[in-house]
């Protein structure tokens, strides 16, 4: 039962983090914090870093929120192995992306990088909202049809 709002949860922080991160782009604020994984004045910025330091912190956020919803597909033992295969492909390409972001910050937003790090979120939103439906469904009796 939890493991349904937690996929759930995950699915709407992931999409927030989308929100702020296309925000950040088109507004060209993705150097506003030239440092990673903190902004200049350390773990509070200044309201110059404000936007960037939300993303990151909703970034982080979203990882352990996927990262929650893999461990409970893994111990759920109704879950079958679609939710765990969309549940841990999540997982990898969450860290891959905290991971990428830390690069496109370091290479100055290079612009492949760029795109990549937009790729792979498009992606991962993709395996969270299977996961989603999959938790949904976990439980509820499959109709077979006799043909």
């Amino acid at each position: 039962m939890i493991l349904k709002y937690l996929a759930l949860a995950s699915l709407v922080i992931l999409y927030s983090l989308m929100f702020v991160g296309g925000y950040i782009s088109a507004a060209g604020l993705g150097l506003t914090c030239p440092e990673w994984p903190l902004c200049p004045n350390g773990i509070m910025p200044d309201d110059e870093y404000f936007i960037e330091w939300v993303h990151r912190t909703v970034a982080a956020t979203t990882g352990v929120f996927i990262l929650a919803t893999t461990i409970g597909a893994w111990i759920n033992k109704d879950a079958g192995r679609k939710i765990k295969f969309t549940s841990a492909f999540a997982s990898a390409l969450v860290v891959t992306q905290i991971t990428l972001g830390a690069i496109v910050i370091d290479t100055k937003l290079h612009a492949v990088l760029v795109a990549i790090h937009l790729g792979i979120g498009i992606l991962l939103f993709a395996m969270v909202l299977l996961t989603v439906l999959f938790a949904f469904r976990l439980g509820k009796p499959v109709l077979h049809t006799n043909a």
